[in-house]
């Protein structure tokens, strides 16, 4: 029974396991490019059927006691996850068309289910590399660019210097409690002794740079920016999910107290405007969106600041609405031979006049992502600004909700060149294929039901 028990707590990881293995045998026996596709969408639906299917049961237990284990809000978690690689998937097949994708992807999905599972540091360590190590390939798989191998490298070096800071961090911590469970994490954070305070400040530096938060947000959009358009939607919805719900890992429903909810709050309010602000300057749609996801990842931690279930439940919803909004702005992108004129925003002008539904899809993204009502994305940032100030931190929740209101002049931006009359107007664009097309419908949907009855979806957490 306990076998069985074990078996089954590690189901989506199994799943996730057997197509990694699957997509081997296949590259292997030489028909890999052409099942590679189907068999990676097959062991997506499986894993995040069997994640939902146990958390619906409130599924409970305890596979490696003091290292794994599984309870139904982190069996939710990967469920969110996976689905949301879906629809990365949809997306690859015009434009990384490669067997290695899907194994590189699965390897990092992985990563981020042991992380959501993690009970000490040891495995918190190996979810955390896991889930970045097959990212550091993708930016330079499929490049079509000459500046993809730097940007890699450049994101492999920010990578390298959160594994650093975290490693220093979890020695300072078990050389102070002589353990390494992630429970003595929010013990240490509320110590007053120095050690301890030091090693949390580093291990959550550590997130920090993994989520790309100011000022550890460097190179960040370069990798955004350079990667192929399937590999930076998984880096900016999934990847930063993976980091923000790990995160949640950590302090659980914790209270922040001391020095600790000043670090959170500052250098999440720097990240929400000076993620903003940059992404006004920019001409380019993948960083943007680079800048963007550094101003989501501000408010993702300024969750921390919430106590109790309101965390969890803030967190969860924003990474929903948030993925599949940025899912559904890179799934309706036009495609073009040249990346790099692609990528630009001025490319845009006038898209509603040559391809409709594009333009109408993207719009919907940005206005969700804008935070405007009655889009998903306005409900996002309500529950977080309402569990901050529910906690007590009334004045960092209007910063934080004035810091939100910078970032609607570059998303309205975008809308302007959308439906504006150029020039080009008439030009001929290619459309996104059929993949991509049905991502972005399932995508719109999901935004769909986040909007009209997000209290039944907040009641499934």
């Amino acid at each position: 029974m306990n076998a069985f028990n074990i078996v089954l707590a590690l189901l989506p990881e199994n799943i996730l396991l057997a197509g990694i293995v699957v997509l081997i045998a296949l590259e292997v026996c030489d028909v890999g490019e052409r099942n590679a596709l189907p068999t990676s969408l097959a062991v997506l639906v499986l894993a995040s059927a069997a994640s939902a299917w146990l958390s619906g049961y409130g599924y409970a237990f305890d596979a490696f006691p003091g290292q794994y284990s599984v309870d139904a809000p982190a069996l939710l978690a990967k469920a969110i996850v996976i689905a949301l690689a879906f629809a990365v998937v949809l997306m690859s097949r015009d434009e990384v068309d490669q067997p290695q994708f899907h194994l590189l992807l699965l390897a990092s999905l992985y990563g981020v289910c042991l992380l959501l599972s993690a009970d000490s540091f040891v495995t918190l360590f190996l979810g955390l590399e896991l889930m970045s190590l097959p990212v550091y390939a993708m930016v330079v798989l499929a490049f079509r660019r000459t500046e993809s191998a730097e940007a890699a490298l450049k994101y492999l070096v920010l990578g390298g210097t959160a594994t650093a800071m975290l490693l220093m961090g979890v020695s300072l911590l078990y050389g102070g409690s002589g353990s390494l469970a992630v429970s003595v994490f929010t013990d240490a954070a509320g110590s007053p002794q120095t050690m301890p305070r030091v090693a949390v400040v580093l291990i959550l530096i550590a997130f920090f740079v993994k989520a790309a938060i100011v000022p550890f947000h460097a190179w960040a959009p370069d990798a955004y920016e350079t990667a192929a358009v399937p590999v930076t939607a998984y880096m900016a919805a999934i990847v930063k999910a993976g980091v923000v719900l790990g995160a949640l890992r950590l302090f659980g429903t914790a209270r922040l107290t001391g020095p600790i909810v000043d670090l959170v709050a500052v250098l999440s309010l720097l990240s929400i405007v000076w993620g903003n602000l940059a992404a006004m300057r920019q001409q380019s749609f993948r960083r943007m969106i680079a800048y963007s996801s550094i101003a989501h990842a501000g408010y993702l931690f300024y969750a921390f600041l919430g106590e109790g279930p309101g965390r969890f439940q803030a967190i969860v919803f924003y990474v929903i609405a948030y993925g599949a909004m940025n899912l559904l702005a890179f799934a309706s992108l036009p495609r073009d031979e040249d990346d790099f004129n692609r990528d630009r925003l001025d490319n845009l002008k006038g898209l509603f006049h040559r391809r409709p539904y594009a333009a109408v899809m993207i719009a919907v993204a940005m206005l969700s992502l804008a935070g405007l009502p009655p889009f998903p994305g306005f409900v996002a940032k309500f529950l977080i600004f309402k569990n901050v100030i529910s906690a007590g931190f009334t004045l960092y929740g209007v910063l934080g909700l004035i810091g939100s209101y910078l970032g609607i002049y570059f998303y309205l931006r975008v809308i302007q060149y959308l439906f504006m009359t150029s020039e080009d107007s008439q030009a001929a664009v290619r459309s996104t294929g059929r993949l991509a097309h049905g991502a972005s419908i399932i995508c719109a949907l999901v935004g769909l039901l986040l909007a009209v009855f997000p209290g039944w979806v907040i009641g499934q957490f």
